[in-house]
């Protein structure tokens, strides 16, 4: 089992970051008004960025950090995600 940190951008163009065990459930989830609380209001959401960590503490850390992140940098790492996919 593996745990990921996620970037949803929502139907307004806002970014909602966190951490599952499963992105493409926990995508869903937000998409059905059953994630969180502020994407049950900006749906629907769409996967941009998810990045495999290896134990539960450090998704959680991680999804922390970006949420400190400014939305700019939020932005560029996305980017740096799709670069490095092509």
């Amino acid at each position: 089992m593996g745990f990921f940190c996620y970037i949803v951008e929502c139907v307004d163009g806002t970014l909602y970051t966190g951490w599952t065990t499963d992105v493409t459930r926990r995508v869903k989830m937000h998409n059905a008004g059953r994630g969180a609380k502020y994407t049950r209001m900006h749906r629907p959401v769409r996967l941009v960025y998810s990045e495999k960590l290896r134990t539960r503490s450090a998704a959680q850390k991680r999804e922390l950090e970006i949420k400190r992140m400014p939305r700019a940098k939020k932005i560029a790492l996305i980017k740096k995600l799709v670069i490095s996919n092509q």
